[in-house]
């Protein structure tokens, strides 16, 4: 079985924070520590990503939220160690004008296809991307893709809860089936 590694974004994911959800709820699933949540160093995190994929006992399913998801995609661009998918939700725009300066060493967001399959969810009200942008860096990178309504930035503040609908976009990268039933995800056991 492959184990899940959850790659939070800038300032970590906080409790109510679907990441966090999932970490505790889904079988195999581990937070990846980074050095510095509140000033990310593209280097470190980048370095404690490599860390952590070599260390997974198989390759790892990737489940990156915001900043996570452009160091999977950083990492990806010239890592070694195998990767069984990732899961990339609302990946921001570091390009646009405005982008927060302490994310400075992430942009500009990469281009290159990823080696490893990939789905990228986003939302349609998204204050740190557009709906445009969202796909093109899907297609850049070779991602299947998802467009939700009404989301925000797909995080505590969207009221998602453990979102359920997120293990259904889970699913479909994982073997292309149609959503499973709730009771039969993988969760871990109480």
């Amino acid at each position: 079985m492959s184990p899940y590694l959850i790659v939070p974004g800038w300032a970590g994911s906080g409790p109510d924070h679907w990441q966090t959800h999932w970490e505790r709820d889904l079988d195999g699933a581990r937070r990846v520590e980074m050095p510095d949540w509140h000033a990310p160093r593209r280097a470190g995190w980048l370095q404690a990503l490599d860390l952590a994929i070599r260390a997974a006992e198989a390759p790892p399913i990737l489940i990156g939220h915001s900043l996570g998801c452009l160091a999977i995609a950083h990492w990806a661009a010239s890592a070694g160690a195998p990767v069984r998918a990732a899961l990339l939700v609302a990946p921001p725009d570091l390009d646009r004008p405005g982008s927060p300066a302490v994310l400075g060493e992430f942009a500009p967001v990469p281009r290159g296809r990823l080696a490893f399959a990939s789905r990228v969810v986003a939302s349609d009200d998204d204050p740190y991307t557009t709906l445009g942008r969202a796909r093109q860096i899907a297609r850049d990178w070779g991602a299947e893709f998802t467009a939700l309504s009404g989301r925000g930035h797909i995080n505590a503040d969207s009221g998602l809860g453990r979102w359920r609908d997120g293990h259904a976009q889970l699913a479909l990268l994982l073997d292309g089936d149609a959503p499973r039933r709730r009771d039969a995800w993988p969760v871990r056991s109480a």
